[in-house]
């Protein structure tokens, strides 16, 4: 009577573990620059959506007239503006004009308000945030040491 043996032999179970090793080692940097790139991301997200709302509430004061120191929006939302039609940088300002709920935070993230620069920043940013200036209606989004690009 002959015993037949299941399982595999030492020499299968090396190179196996051998062969995932080398597939982690190609994949793992692969996979490592992700957080990098999610930070640039939420980064270029936010200044898109800064830039929007600027665009738009400028719009609104050109069809309004192009004068004045305000802008009624869709839903009859009044953004504060300056002479040029650039939202300032106030709670009745560019916080209106993004929609957020208070002046400190908005959509998850973090403002800081100050004349004529402001600096919005996402979560998690690692060293990213984008900066409004009011005076000229420029977006910036500032990217400093390693984390942004």
């Amino acid at each position: 009577m002959k015993l037949r043996q299941h399982g595999f032999t030492l020499v299968e179970l090396i190179v196996v573990i051998v062969i995932l090793g080398i597939l982690a080692a190609t994949a793992l940097p692969r996979f490592i620059n992700v957080t990098d790139q999610a930070r640039v991301a939420a980064t270029q997200g936010l200044a898109g959506g800064l830039r929007s709302a600027v665009a738009l509430v400028q719009a609104a004061w050109q069809a309004q007239g192009g004068t004045g120191t305000s802008a009624t929006m869709a839903g009859g939302v009044v953004v504060t503006v300056n002479a040029s039609g650039f939202p300032v940088n106030t709670a009745t300002g560019i916080i209106l004009a993004m929609q957020c709920e208070s002046g400190v935070a908005c959509q998850g993230n973090t403002v800081a308000l100050a004349v004529p620069t402001s600096t919005w920043t996402p979560p998690n940013p690692g060293t990213c945030n984008v900066t409004y200036n009011d005076t000229t209606g420029v977006v910036t989004p500032v990217n400093v040491g390693t984390n942004c690009q």
